[in-house]
């Protein structure tokens, strides 16, 4: 699919909005819904369009520069290293300094005595601390040898029976025991039916135990759900899908490329509703390399 242009370019100046309230306010605290809002993008796959296209995430994109402020700090200021290291968020020299070394190979007393000229930290963006405030230069990564092939479907409303799963993506298996146990009891599966994930959160931006899932089987109109189970509706509506091949530990990337690479060339914006997968074969009598799994991401 060739770039469009102009969506491409409305992207990247969304992105260096955000980039630039990022840069003027390292001490405060970014929350994600407020960024989403800078950027007019959906609250829900904000964090992913920005680790995709940025080529990090947004904490690791704030403590770089925090750090390279530190750096800044370290040789022209006077500023001591505790007050330094709790500037750029750090709770105790000994983290700050573990993080330092880490990143630029020194520690904080040795960078501050080498006079050198300060170096920075390897990025894919461009964007680094600037302490004279000039303009933020944004250089998003280069185009990708290839894109993914990616498709755009209509869907009607999809009814389905669910169980919520809380916790990291991975470990889901017991929802979906339990589901399956008690729709297969009442004889409600199918040839028909469709097994779908519905996943609320990314995984860089929230919290492994804080993780919403809910583990989904399509259902009649006429379903009535037993104890312990909820009835959802898929709305309706355009939708990317691109078919993975391979591993559930491979969808995050998928997902960041979906975000980062496809959907910022395709002329589209993405819908403020949470994404899901399609299990098109069994993980339980299929190798993970063999498995496939279709991604839908909701289109405006």
């Amino acid at each position: 699919m060739p770039a469009k242009t102009s969506t491409l370019e409305d992207y990247q100046t969304r992105i260096l909005r955000v980039l630039q309230h990022i840069h003027a306010h390292l001490d405060e605290e970014l929350a994600l819904d407020d960024l989403a809002a800078i950027a007019s993008l959906s609250r829900f796959h904000f964090h992913r369009i920005f680790s995709g296209m940025m080529g990090e995430s947004l904490h690791q994109l704030v403590r770089r520069l925090r750090l390279e402020r530190a750096a800044w700090q370290l040789r022209e200021t006077t500023e001591s290293v505790v007050q330094i290291a709790l500037g750029a968020g750090y709770q105790t020299p000994e983290s700050f300094s573990r993080s330092f070394s880490q990143h630029f190979h020194t520690n904080p007393r040795t960078f501050r005595q080498n006079t050198d000229s300060r170096p920075l930290l390897p990025n894919t963006s461009g964007i680094h601390y600037l302490p004279d405030q000039s303009p933020l230069q944004f250089h998003p990564q280069p185009p990708p040898p290839y894109l993914m092939n990616a498709s755009i479907k209509s869907i009607p409303t999809l009814k389905v029976a669910s169980i919520r799963h809380i916790g990291p993506y991975n470990e889901c298996g017991e929802a979906w025991e339990e589901l399956m146990a008690k729709l297969g009891a009442e004889g409600d599966l199918g040839p028909g039916t469709r097994t779908l994930g519905i996943s609320y959160d990314d995984p860089a931006a929230v919290p492994a135990d804080q993780l919403r899932y809910d583990a989904s089987v399509t259902v009649s109109d006429d379903f009535v759900a037993p104890d312990g189970i909820t009835m959802r509706e898929i709305a309706s509506g355009d939708y990317a899908v691109y078919t993975h091949q391979g591993s559930y530990d491979g969808l995050a990337a998928a997902y960041e490329k979906l975000f980062g690479q496809w959907i910022p060339r395709s002329g589209r914006e993405v819908a403020d509703t949470p994404c899901f997968e399609e299990y098109l074969n069994d993980p339980g009598s299929t190798e993970p390399e063999d498995l496939i799994t279709d991604i839908y991401i909701p289109l405006a």
